[in-house]
């Protein structure tokens, strides 16, 4: 069940990707699927042939002994493995100080009782303090061991005891479900809990996941010898990770997919101590979907000397102090903003969540920011210019074709992420039902892109920036420019309010002093204040590639836009440590001063 807590989407803190697209385009075509029913099942033919098959006699012969097994009918069920390999190298100071590589397999069993009007993943409803956003697990098993061989005698005894424990579980979540609705008041949205979907087949051949662990090895320690140049920093690490996900998904209706996630990425990161305590920290990454498109040695090793330059100027910049005043917000830093304060707010399921704030749920057809302004997310797109977007994929976790979604047009709401929860006048999946491995899909966000038909070049955008401030009366003007994150908390007993994590703000001065970057501020809001107060777009488009954490677990996603001018942003103190900084200098000062 998820956790009845103040639910926090994180924007996971530094996927960031390089490269700059020239202009923001529409949707592109998704790519053709193949459409073949995989090989017959045969002890002798390939692994994937094994696995596939195990899971299609298992759910076959359980659906059909378990639909009248108790007093709750069972109407559908659906099997999820995931076959992780993951390779993670990680290198300080010019020596390796990881070496990982691991091999796993988790299993998720999504099993429902009753109808589709009413199953045992219905909201279960309490206490303003305690309100359990749905019974989601209420049926599903999750994780546990699974068998890493392909042997199919082995898969299905591992499928016939999980599908029992689900089965059980569910009975009695109807049953409370059922208690929890007769005594509760009358819904706001009495939706079906559960939308068709027409059946897909769909198949990858697996491609065999090869790291040259001793090249990359040496790749990192070289690379991370640089920040040996750089007695200021405190921390700083350069790592590979490379991650390949095999997914087979069978359920009653018919789907059968096998494909295959696979994603390579290299990140730097450094930090030092300033000298009233803060921890300040940058970081730089590249994620791409090849391991012959990662930097070159030559590009790495410039793009890790470049961030600890960084990391020591920010060091020693003063401390911002709270504001309240117009600002830009850099192109990466657009996309995190939209990601936190829209996208979260229209994933479909929160509609119809009595605990969520619903913040756009009566929206739809209204204006909710000004009418040069229109966001889609198009999980279809791998690319977006020459960066990659993480954010892509063909089916989604509940066996749904990812679709474009136009979410608003020309400033006017117009729809909904939707998983296979239905909400009011949005009745199926646009395939975005999305979870971690092993967790329970529900509406998430894939590749967000925000567009902008009032667009003007970055100085004019500046130019603009100080003409406001002198509106308003303000000394400066603030330019967000790193970002590494945020979250937004969606609960209706909660704030309805959003906090965002710059990791430098520079101050544009009116009166023409030189610009001046500070450090050590959070940017702070509430929603619908917060977009209607865009006044232009910049001619520059960026990506921030990231993971975000919600209660379907952390999935790969993309937000892409422009750098935007805000009539007004609020920016509060970051929390600082009290620690000082090292009494001692680091050895290798010293031992370059000819002292050891």
């Amino acid at each position: 069940m998820r956790k009845p807590s103040v639910r926090v989407h994180l924007f996971a803190n530094v996927a960031l990707s390089v490269g700059l697209a020239a202009t923001l385009s529409l949707a592109a075509p998704a790519a053709e699927p193949v459409n073949r029913e995989p090989p017959a099942d045969s002890q002798t033919g390939s692994p994937s042939d094994i696995v596939i098959s195990a899971m299609k006699k298992e759910l076959d012969r359980s659906f059909s002994k378990l639909k009248n097994a108790a007093a709750a009918p069972l109407y559908f069920m659906s099997y999820s493995l995931y076959d992780i390999e993951r390779t993670s190298y990680r290198a300080t100071y010019g020596a390796i100080n990881g070496d990982d590589n691991s091999h796993y397999r988790v299993l998720n069993v999504d099993l429902r009782v009753g109808d589709r009007h009413l199953d045992n993943s219905h909201q279960l409803r309490a206490g303003a303090f305690y309100s359990p956003p749905l019974a989601l697990g209420m049926g599903h098993y999750r994780g546990g061991s699974f068998p890493l061989q392909d042997d199919a005698d082995a898969i299905r005894n591992r499928l016939w005891m999980a599908t029992d424990s689900a089965f059980k579980s569910a009975q009695q979540s109807y049953m409370r479900v059922k208690s929890n609705r007769d005594t509760r008041v009358v819904e706001e949205d009495d939706s079906d809990d559960f939308s068709e979907a027409k059946p897909v087949t769909y198949f990858e051949k697996p491609v065999p996941l090869k790291v040259d662990g001793p090249v990359w090895k040496d790749r990192l320690r070289k690379a991370s010898a640089i920040y040996k140049e750089f007695p200021e920093l405190s921390e700083s690490t350069v790592v590979l990770n490379v991650d390949q996900m095999r997914r087979y998904l069978v359920n009653t209706e018919g789907t059968r997919i096998e494909d295959t996630c696979r994603s390579f990425r290299v990140a730097a990161e450094a930090s030092a101590v300033a000298k009233d305590g803060m921890v300040v920290r940058l970081y730089d990454a590249v994620e791409v979907p090849k391991m012959d498109e990662l930097p070159s040695q030559e590009e790495l090793e410039k793009m890790v000397r470049k961030l600890a330059r960084a990391v020591v100027v920010l060091k020693d910049a003063p401390r911002a102090q709270p504001y309240v005043g117009p600002a830009i917000l850099n192109s990466k830093a657009t996309g995190v903003f939209f990601h936190e304060v829209l996208g979260h707010r229209v994933e479909g399921h929160r509609q119809k969540d009595e605990t969520e704030g619903r913040t756009f749920t009566q929206k739809v057809g209204e204006q909710i920011m000004p009418p040069f302004m229109s966001v889609e997310d198009d999980p279809t797109r791998s690319s977006f210019g020459k960066t990659p977007l993480v954010g892509n994929y063909k089916y989604d976790d509940e066996g749904v074709a990812a679709e474009r979604v136009s979410l608003v047009e020309k400033g006017v709401l117009k729809g909904f992420l939707m998983g296979r929860s239905p909400i009011r006048n949005f009745k199926v999946s646009n395939g975005h039902g999305r979870s971690s491995a092993g967790s329970d899909p529900v509406a998430r966000q894939g590749n967000l892109i925000v567009d902008s038909s009032k667009r003007v070049p970055y100085p004019k955008l500046r130019a603009m920036l100080i003409q406001e401030a002198k509106a308003q009366h303000k000394p400066y003007g603030l330019i967000i420019d790193e970002i590494a994150g945020g979250f937004t908390i969606t609960h209706s007993f909660m704030p309805q309010s959003y906090v965002l994590l710059p990791l430098r703000v520079t101050r544009v001065y009116v009166d023409g002093r030189p610009d001046e970057l500070t450090r050590g501020v959070n940017i702070v809001g509430t929603p619908l204040s917060s977009l209607e107060k865009i006044i232009c777009a910049g001619k520059d488009d960026d990506t921030f590639n990231g993971r975000c954490g919600a209660e379907s677990g952390w999935v790969p996603v993309s937000a892409t836009g422009p750098s935007l001018l805000v009539k007004t942003l609020e920016l509060e103190k970051e929390y600082k440590e009290q620690n000082q900084p090292p009494v001692l200098p680091p050895p290798i000062l010293e031992k370059v001063k000819g002292k050891q």
